[in-house]
């Protein structure tokens, strides 16, 4: 199984251009504990840590990568907060093509080790990430670089990466094909948004899933969001049209992308099908990390915990019916961000003890 299982819904490459590495197909689970504790008995989480590289980032990397060895490029040029150099350094090695990484400030040194051991070269840029700013000049930088004969721009957005992001779309096929497994068609869709192209590629494949065949309906896709890169939950629920700039204060790491991307079209497309924004604290965030794999055995990195703390927060609010088919992007693994797993194993202490104590 891979992405290329949809290839009639992908940009055209020879079958002989197209890498995988296994991407895609990935599970969906109900929740034991966490949904039944809100009184949400439809709560299921699609596992998108369970790619190869531990992301949904790899059904971007596998196009983007297929894409450009099919038009003989030789050279990845990218920016990355972790998961999405991870997976484009993998492909990168799988199709024998150099990869260049431009790294946010705040990449957890757990992903860096990843890339680097994909064999990616590697440049931390102090300030993105973080200053709007320089997130920007930062972007127009690397796109000159992806302008050279021989290389090509990969960013997980719509506005630097349309072609690629294309494998992210892969996602709605999927959940449209488990709704039998639900019974019914998924009713709610909340995904993490850092610049928002996961939500919009949801979107707009379950809009032309829905174009193309009767009895496909399109769920609420909801967008969750740190507070402290609030750049577009805030402006999509209190009706705007237009994302906002942020300087970003967030310790989520994945989710620090303070310009706005693909933000206005995020908005645009959620309001469509009557999704809203949520809002959520790094505290909240951490603590549903720990309860997803305490209580469900998930195991998450912090960003895709986000998910899950929007979810509970749309039932808190009784915005969303508590029967309602409700599925949770469980964006990466947990394995990528070392720091708050440090800070889960503190909260439960392993003392070297002698064998005759056990």
């Amino acid at each position: 199984m891979s992405v290329w299982d949809f290839a009639d819904a992908l940009p055209t490459v020879e079958p002989s251009c197209r890498v995988t590495l296994g991407e895609g197909n990935t599970p969906l689970v109900r929740s034991r504990r966490i949904g039944p504790a809100v009184g949400a008995h439809q709560l299921y989480f699609k596992l998108e840590s369970c790619n190869p590289t531990g992301s949904f980032k790899d059904r971007f990397a596998a196009v983007a990568v297929s894409s450009m060895l099919a038009a003989g490029k030789t050279r990845c040029i990218a920016s990355s907060s972790g998961n999405s150099g991870a997976a484009l350094a993998a492909y990168c090695a799988a199709a024998g093509l150099a990869c260049e990484i431009a790294l946010v400030e705040t990449a957890p040194d757990g992903k860096l080790l990843q890339m680097a051991a994909y064999g990616a070269v590697l440049r931390r840029i102090r300030g993105f990430g973080i200053d709007p700013d320089i997130t920007r000049a930062a972007c127009a930088r690397l796109q000159d670089l992806g302008n050279a004969s021989d290389a090509a721009l990969q960013i997980t957005a719509y506005r630097y990466s349309p072609t690629a992001m294309r494998g992210v779309e892969t996602i709605s096929h999927e959940l449209h094909e488990a709704a039998a497994q639900v019974g019914r068609q998924f009713a709610h869709v909340f995904a993490p948004a850092g610049g928002g192209g996961l939500a919009l590629a949801i979107a707009r494949r379950f809009d032309q899933l829905r174009a193309g065949s009767r009895g496909v309906g399109t769920p609420s896709i909801n967008v969750v969001q740190p507070c402290g890169n609030d750049t577009m939950a805030t402006p999509l629920r209190l009706g705007h049209d237009r994302a906002r700039e942020a300087t970003c204060s967030t310790a989520v790491t994945g989710l620090q992308v303070p310009a706005v991307l693909d933000g206005d079209e995020v908005i645009a497309a959620c309001r469509r099908v009557g999704g809203n924004g949520y809002v959520v604290s790094d505290e909240a965030i951490w603590a549903m990390q720990a309860r997803l794999a305490s209580e469900e055995g998930v195991f998450c990195e912090p960003a895709a915990a986000a998910s899950v703390c929007g979810a509970v927060d749309a039932l808190a609010r009784r915005e969303i019916p508590p029967d309602a088919p409700i599925v949770c992007i469980v964006t990466g693994c947990g394995f990528k961000d070392l720091i708050s797993l440090e800070r889960i194993a503190r909260r439960r202490p392993c003392p070297t003890i002698e064998l005759s104590s056990l």
